[in-house]
């Protein structure tokens, strides 16, 4: 099982995904709950943040069942990843291609004329991506 999330700088969520859709409830806590981890990380590290193209923050936290995993983009649009963390093939470097992905595809909708900047993201060719991204990962 694994979740993807995409939240706001004023982290209300722009788009939400699970695979698959059972236990969604308890995901939706694990992501909303992951935030104040992800806001923790972006003040800690402060004038280092302005210097990069990317935020890539790796691990926020692990679970007994789950790895939640964390990026923010320029704009301060953040990224959440959760999964399972009995996947061992997952390696940190594949987590950061899938968001730099993610951020491709975010980016596209950005461009689209008809997206209004803050709106929830209602778009199949995202959730094609997205979800195939999120088979390989479960």
């Amino acid at each position: 099982p694994s979740q993807c999330g995409l939240f706001c700088s004023q982290n209300y969520p722009l788009y939400i995904r699970s695979v698959p859709t059972e236990n969604e409830l308890k995901f939706h806590y694990t992501v909303h709950t992951s935030l104040d981890v992800v806001d923790e990380k972006i003040s800690a590290m402060g004038k280092a943040l302005v210097d990069q193209r990317e935020l890539y923050l790796g691990l926020l936290y692990p679970t007994e069942d789950y790895k939640v995993y964390g990026y923010v983009t320029n704009s301060k649009v953040k990224f959440v990843m959760v999964v399972d963390s009995s996947n061992t093939a997952l390696r940190d470097n594949e987590i950061r291609s899938m968001f730099r992905k993610l951020h491709n595809s975010y980016t596209d909708i950005m461009c689209n004329p008809f997206y209004n900047p803050g709106d929830r993201i209602h778009s199949r060719a995202f959730d094609t991506m997205v979800n195939s991204m999120m088979m390989q990962v479960c």
